[in-house]
């Protein structure tokens, strides 16, 4: 283990091919560190999460990206763990306890010590090359935090969670790493591994309250979900779904220039509004997630594990992500289609 989307033209095109193709090798390794049991499930702000962030940072670093946090690659979170009781319209109190985010630092100060919470985002950048278009920037992103540490079965009470989102995680640093070993993107991409998507969208919040660069420079959202097995009602291995895809230009221009991508067969489960997209789109940003979810049983559960990921599928979708990166990056500005924007 490695140390702990405007409307496209009538005519097709092909998506750029990346400098270097994925390696199933590779992505089993990486997936297989994020997903170890030493990350302990990664629930935002415990060592796991921690640990994985600090995995995630030297990948970004060895492919070159230039670090786009307040703390190196690392973009802090004024998290407090904090209580809330509801009353219910049977009469009886539910009490929770979970992480919140503060509006700033200096409110997280006034909070008592014991219950101020270590968490990061972890932000890379690679410059664009175009003078006209490197000022526009495509964030492409993945929630790296899981659920933890759950009730044993059959002894095992560690939720690795390698397909949510271990495996969207692995895509964004392979696509960091594919680009940067290319030709330099046109526009300029930013590179996150968010925290916090499974209490809230904590990660994406504060980023987007808080970002790399202006919300109005940020031209799409590419968000990666739960890509480590095939789905036969998007077409099978190595074929993705995005969510929202009538919503704007984004799939389109994807099924354009040849990408195996369809839009999502299960429009009832609202996985649009399910995932850190949507936090950018309902800042006006194009902003989209791209998965291939079947609907597992595993989903949340401490059976979610490396052993159950098809890796020929997987990687073709790593490849899938990063040319499709690729395509936003270097082709025309996307925009939201009449009545799509939420």
């Amino acid at each position: 283990m490695l140390a702990a989307c405007a409307p496209p033209s009538s005519t097709a095109t092909t998506a750029p091919v990346a400098a270097a193709s994925p390696a199933p090798g590779r992505v089993r390794m990486l997936l297989g560190a994020l997903a170890h049991d030493s990350m302990e499930g990664r629930r935002v702000a415990s060592p796991g999460e921690a640990r994985a962030a600090r995995f995630i940072a030297a990948r970004f670093r060895e492919a070159g990206l230039e670090p786009a946090g307040d703390s190196g690659f690392f973009q802090r979170l004024p998290l407090a763990l904090v209580t809330t009781r509801t009353r219910l319209a049977n009469g009886q109190e539910r009490v929770r306890t979970g992480p919140r985010l503060m509006p700033s630092f200096a409110d997280l100060d006034t909070v008592p010590a014991e219950r101020r919470l270590q968490s990061v985002n972890v932000v890379g950048i690679l410059r664009g090359s175009d003078p006209a278009l490197a000022s526009e920037v495509v964030v492409v992103g993945a929630h790296f935090d899981h659920v933890g540490i759950q009730p044993a079965v059959n002894g095992d009470s560690i939720a690795n969670g390698a397909d949510d989102d271990a495996s969207g995680t692995v895509a964004v640093m392979e696509a960091a790493r594919l680009s940067a070993a290319g030709p330099r993107p046109k526009r300029t991409i930013v590179f996150a591994a968010f925290t916090g998507e499974e209490s809230g969208t904590l990660g994406v919040r504060w980023y987007a309250l808080h970002p790399t660069v202006p919300l109005d420079r940020i031209a799409a959202d590419i968000q990666v979900e739960m890509i480590g097995r095939p789905d036969t009602a998007a077409g099978g291995p190595g074929k993705a779904w995005l969510t929202g895809f009538e919503r704007s230009t984004m799939g389109a221009t994807l099924a354009a220039a040849g990408l195996p991508v369809v839009a999502d067969p299960r429009p009832q489960q609202s996985f649009f509004t399910r995932s850190d997209n949507i936090v950018f789109a309902r800042q006006g940003v194009v902003a989209h997630t791209l998965s291939s979810f079947n609907l597992h049983a595993e989903y949340h559960t401490v059976k979610d594990e490396v052993a159950l990921v098809d890796f020929d599928h997987m990687t073709a979708m790593v490849d899938l992500v990063a040319r499709a990166v690729r395509t936003v990056a270097d082709g025309p500005r996307l925009t939201w289609n009449p009545g799509g924007k939420p």
